[in-house]
């Protein structure tokens, strides 16, 4: 088996087309358009599409594109690809009224996990504004107490993630 470098494309029947951006000693981690970052065994059944002969870097693609990551989640407000957990993708909501002779109401997940997504993003800048603000330390505070409650009210919704790291996180008791 041929390893193949940091850079090479590739089709995968499940996750479609994606470029690897780390190889570690079991796996390929697999930034794929459709379903961002999967990580692959390193003898999985896949095209390759085009193939990178480099060395593996010492500083990994990955690790680039993650410090990147957090430098523009921390000073502005670009919304990073949240992944929703793979039992939920191509599901729906359904809001079944009390009445039963109104209609059901149908949401595919994956909107309202991206709507869901949105808020928290919105929670964050305004977390990062209200620090840098020119507001007294209380009242910073007194905000910062309102964000960590939505958080915590937000909880409800953890199951839909795929990565725990991206889950919210209330108020942590002591």
């Amino acid at each position: 088996m041929k390893l193949l470098g940091i850079g090479s494309r590739i089709n995968h029947s499940e996750y479609g087309k994606g470029v690897i951006t780390n190889v570690s000693s079991k796996h390929y981690w697999v930034t794929f358009i459709e379903n961002g970052l999967e990580t692959i065994d390193l003898d999985s059944e896949f095209e390759i599409i085009e193939s990178a002969e480099n060395e593996v870097d010492t500083v990994s693609f990955f690790d680039v594109e993650r410090s990147l990551t957090e430098i523009l989640k921390k000073w502005s407000d670009v919304t990073e690809i949240v992944p929703i957990a793979d039992k939920w993708k191509g599901g729906k909501l359904i809001l079944e009224p009390g009445d039963t002779s109104l209609k059901a109401s149908e949401i595919p997940i994956d909107t309202f996990f991206h709507k869901i997504t949105m808020v928290r993003d919105r929670l964050r800048v305004m977390e990062q504004k209200i620090n840098s603000s020119n507001l007294d330390e209380q009242e910073k505070i007194d905000l910062q107490q309102y964000i960590t409650r939505s958080y915590g009210s937000l909880t409800t919704f953890n199951v839909l993630f795929k990565l725990k790291t991206q889950q919210f996180v209330g108020q942590k008791s002591s």
